[in-house]
């Protein structure tokens, strides 16, 4: 039976030397594929995200995958995220098809009790974001917004007439979007 805690120096070496260069070789990939695959993550950008992470843990820990293997991983998942991000910009039905869209979670201080429902929010959550904002009551809030990072934008009191941001948000009412 192996050694659990100490087979040799020399695959310990390998580790050491494999997950330096995996790491850099990582880092070099991110670097050059530009912002947007380090930016706020959507679904599709966590999975790949986690597939880098799986990936440079086995490229480190394995020993039948050489660096010149895991560096061609990394450089698939790099530049799958980098060309679906890339139609996303460029496609309407493409990027809806890979990402959510923001949804109106509280309007002029009532909830929206549907949608709340749909997306599995709790109403933690919603009282958490507002306190986050120093707002104690949500009567005081125009706007709240489940954005397709998962995270929550409150808008105390809209403002202006102008709401170009705020259009695209699903459910907002019709009558707010001239």
């Amino acid at each position: 039976m192996e050694n659990l805690l100490f087979n040799n120096w020399e695959s310990i070496a390998r580790i050491l030397i494999i997950a330096f260069l995996a790491y850099v070789v990582l880092i070099f990939l991110l670097r050059s594929s530009g912002k947007r695959t380090l930016s706020k993550m959507n679904a599709f950008d966590f999975i790949v995200t986690i597939a880098l992470g799986s990936t440079l843990a086995t490229v480190i820990l394995n020993k039948d995958i050489s660096l010149a293997d895991g560096s061609v991983a990394f450089f698939a998942l790099i530049f799958l995220q980098f060309a679906i991000t890339w139609l996303s910009v460029r496609s309407g039905k493409f990027k809806r098809l890979i990402t959510s869209e923001p949804v109106l979670v509280l309007y002029k201080g009532e909830l929206q009790k549907k949608v709340i429902k749909q997306e599995r929010i709790t109403i933690e959550e919603i009282h958490l974001a507002v306190r986050q904002k120093g707002i104690a009551d949500l009567k005081a809030i125009d706007i709240m917004i489940l954005e397709t990072t998962g995270e929550f934008t409150v808008i105390p009191k809209i403002e202006t007439s102008e709401t170009e941001s705020i259009n695209e948000v699903k459910n907002y009412p019709a009558e707010e979007k001239d």
